[in-house]
């Protein structure tokens, strides 16, 4: 995996930091190429209980696709008769990156240090959890260079903050700073800038601890609700807490329940 992002597995939490603040966490290639595995590998590891994404530097997040690179990669595309590669990495990398963080069998905390444009902030919309410094910013950025929503952020923003307003930020881009993306549901909790790793680390490790099977029902039920009928949403329901209900974590959490204890979950 390229050095420009970092993948640590410690007691359950996978941590996939990318780095390279010097670039502002741009999406070069072979940044992309370590994002999707690393994030690939996280969904799919039975041993990692928990994600937590973040980003070295304090200026920014994930500033979306690194533009120097593009603008190369372009060239090259109208001297091959327009043959064109470049826009293929939205179904090579940024959609495989997306679906591993919103599909993962576990939970995935954001904890957003900067700004967060572009695809930048559709990774961070990808996450359950969004634990974002007071110094940071979001941006959907893609109108303004002329291109539509990649990134999974036309299904994940809408979703969080209701269809109108995602219009309103993907059709006239703009800086949402943290406050205000508390306010429209962007940011799940705002800490000081030096408070956000240890912060997010907290969340994170505490829900990579927690009862795994039950947290991946959540989340697939959640995102079936949104996109079915009630009565269809209640059938699977019934399905998803049969999964829960026979989980070893379920009989843990009676049992610690009834005995006034606190629940050690195994994650199964």
């Amino acid at each position: 995996m390229a050095d420009t992002v970092l993948y640590e597995v410690s007691d359950g939490l996978a941590t996939i930091t990318l780095n390279r603040p010097e670039a502002m966490n741009a999406l070069n290639i072979a940044t992309k190429v370590a994002l999707r595995d690393a994030a690939r590998a996280a969904a799919d590891d039975t041993a990692v209980r928990g994600i937590l994404l973040t980003a070295a530097g304090e200026r920014a997040f994930c500033v979306g696709q690194d533009l120097k690179e593009h603008v190369g990669l372009l060239a090259a595309d109208r001297e091959t008769a327009g043959e064109g590669r470049t826009m293929s990495t939205v179904r090579e990398h940024y959609n495989p990156i997306a679906r591993a963080l919103v599909e993962a069998p576990k939970p995935v905390v954001a904890a957003v240090n900067g700004v967060a444009a572009g695809a930048g902030f559709g990774f961070a919309l990808a996450a359950d959890y969004r634990v974002v410094a007071d110094t940071a910013s979001f941006n959907t950025s893609f109108a303004g260079v002329a291109l539509t929503a990649d990134s999974g952020i036309s299904w994940t923003l809408p979703r969080v903050i209701g269809p109108s307003r995602a219009m309103d930020l993907l059709l006239f881009p703009r800086n949402v700073r943290a406050q205000e993306a508390l306010e429209l549901g962007i940011a799940n909790r705002v800490v000081p800038a030096a408070d956000l790793r240890s912060e997010a680390e907290k969340v994170a490790r505490g829900l990579a601890e927690g009862p795994t099977v039950a947290y991946a029902a959540l989340k697939e039920s959640v995102a079936y609700g949104l996109t079915h009928s009630f009565s269809e949403t209640l059938e699977k329901e019934d399905e998803l807490q049969e999964r829960a209900g026979s989980s070893e974590d379920h009989t843990i959490a009676v049992q610690a329940f009834v005995n006034k204890e606190r629940p050690k979950y195994l994650g199964r």
